[in-house]
Formats: structure tokens, C-alpha cells, sequence
């Protein structure tokens, strides 16, 4: 007879269904609280062993997707979160806060559009006010739109795509360094698409290409002064963003089933990442990016 235990000895490729996506739209930015099938953020499975105690951290689109897993784990591990999200996404943003404050932590809501500067030094302003301090950001906000014909790409998508995922965090970052002591992290959150770009998603994958660039010039710039910059490489991963048109509608039925493990992933085991980066474990990890992609080879 097996003496493993159930939740720490799992076949991968059977650990979470092989999902087929019914055609699905959600006006952007998506819900989690609308998508079908639901996606799992840890609620009933991600376990916590305190490795993030005391932590008071930030996450950019922390209401739903990966974001709201983070969010459950960092709380789970023992953090305070503040949580940046999009007005529209209010009602995922109120079920991830009252997950957090069930494990005893405190949680700050705080709606903010990142694309302007004004928008990213308020969402910094009021973590801190909220947290009484800040040592963890999580870069996680995210735009995806997919565009199947090259000469569709407008000029108007290319410059909101670029100012939510990399400008805001070069912004955010900017904000959040005077609060960050010694041994405070910065986790962002770049994809498979920085290395292996889908024709549909040029303006989306041209953006988590310079963030992993970004990722590494700032890790060297801030070591030194013992913060640390790593990040994370997401995969297919079942999110809002996929059916708020971050991919063709034909295409979701297949959604992950094109990777070695022959399924999509789910938000929570994207989560373990960004803990282990935020925690002390990980204290000569500089400048890294971690991909989770359920095998999928980068070239």
C-alpha cells in the first residue's frame, strides 16, 4: 500500500483535467466569476508552510487568473496584500479579499487603471498606506488581444498593450523602490509568448519579451542594494484573459492541450513560483526567469 500523501504525490499530466473550453466571450477584461469551466486559484488546494510570514506585498491584477492565485498563496504563506485590478473587476476583487482575510491577513483593495503614471504612483501610495509598508511587488497585470490578421493590429492596441504590461511596470517599479529595504523582492510576470510569439499576438508577446529584458537589467541594477528582481514564464494558463478575446474563439475548445503534459495549466500551480521567488529561499536567484509552461520547449 502507498504511504503518499495524496496532495504531495501527484502524475502531473492527471492532476488537473485536460479542460475543452466551450467558444466563450467576456467584454474585456474578463471575470474569473463568469468562466466556464471555472478555473482553480487554490482556493481548496494550495497549502500554505509560512514562508512568506510578515510579508507585506503589492500584486497588479491580483482580483483574478494567476494574480488571484498569488494573491490566496502569498496570504496562505503568511502575507498582507494589496491588490491592484481594474474597476470593472470588482466583484472577483471582492472574492479574492475575503479569501485572504479568512487566513487572518489583511487585504487592500485598490481599482486602478495602470495606464498612465499617475494611476501606477497611486496604486504604490495606497498599498503602502494600506500595508503600513511594502516588500514584495508581483508585476502581474496583464493585456492580451488577440488580432488574427497582421494589418488589423492597430496603432491604438500596440500603445494600450505596451503602456499596461511594460510601461506600468517601469512606472510601478519606480514608485515602489523608495519603500523597498534590503531583501525585498520584485516578481513580474512575462509568458511563453517572450519566446515562442503566436502570429495573433504580436503586440502581447513583443511586451513579455522586453519584460524579461527589463527583468534582467533591473535585477542588476538593485541588487546591490539587496532587493531582488526575478520572473515568472506562464504557459497556457486558464484564465479570464483567454475568452476577453486573448484567443481566437476557434482555437479554445484546444486551449493547452498542444503541450507535453497535453493540458492547459491552472492559476494556482503558476502560484508556488512567485512565492518561492518573494521568499528567502530563493535568496540567490537574481535576475532569473522561472518558466511554468507544462513542458513546452522555448527556442
Amino acid at each position: 500500500m502507498s504511504t503518499h500523501d495524496q496532495l504531495t504525490f501527484q502524475n502531473p499530466v492527471t492532476r488537473y483535467e485536460s479542460i475543452t473550453p466551450p467558444k466563450q466571450h467576456q467584454e474585456e477584461p474578463g471575470l474569473d466569476a463568469e468562466l466556464t469551466p471555472t478555473a482553480d486559484r487554490g482556493e481548496e488546494t494550495y497549502r500554505g508552510t509560512g514562508r512568506l510570514q510578515g510579508r507585506k506585498a503589492l500584486i497588479t491584477g491580483g482580483d483574478s487568473g494567476i494574480g488571484a492565485a498569488v494573491a490566496i498563496a502569498f496570504a496562505r504563506e503568511g502575507a498582507d496584500v494589496a491588490i491592484g485590478y481594474l474597476p470593472a473587476e470588482e466583484v472577483d476583487a471582492h472574492r479574492v479579499k475575503e479569501l485572504i482575510e479568512a487566513e487572518g491577513r489583511t487585504c487592500v483593495l485598490i481599482p486602478e487603471d495602470l495606464s498612465t503614471k499617475e494611476a501606477c504612483e497611486r496604486l504604490v501610495a495606497a498599498a503602502v498606506e494600506g500595508l503600513g509598508g511594502l516588500d514584495a511587488l508581483v508585476n502581474n497585470a496583464g493585456k492580451q488581444i488577440a488580432i488574427e490578421d497582421f494589418a488589423d493590429l492597430s496603432d491604438e492596441q500596440v500603445t494600450q498593450t505596451f503602456d499596461v504590461n511594460i510601461i506600468a511596470m517601469f512606472r510601478t517599479c519606480r514608485a515602489a523602490l523608495p519603500h523597498l529595504a534590503p531583501g525585498s523582492t520584485i516578481v513580474n510576470s512575462t509568458s511563453i509568448q517572450a519566446y515562442s510569439p503566436s502570429d495573433h499576438l504580436l503586440d502581447y508577446a513583443a511586451t513579455k519579451a522586453a519584460i524579461n529584458n527589463f527583468t534582467k537589467g533591473l535585477s542588476q541594477s538593485l541588487a546591490p542594494k539587496g532587493i531582488r528582481v526575478n520572473a515568472v514564464a506562464p504557459g497556457p494558463v486558464w484564465t479570464p484573459l483567454q475568452v476577453s478575446d486573448g484567443q481566437p474563439k476557434d482555437a479554445l475548445p484546444e486551449f493547452g492541450k498542444n503541450t507535453p503534459l497535453g493540458r492547459a495549466g491552472q492559476p494556482t500551480e503558476m502560484a508556488p513560483c512567485y512565492v518561492f521567488l518573494t521568499s528567502p529561499e530563493s535568496s540567490y536567484v537574481v535576475g532569473e526567469t522561472l518558466n511554468a509552461n507544462g513542458g513546452q520547449v522555448s527556442p
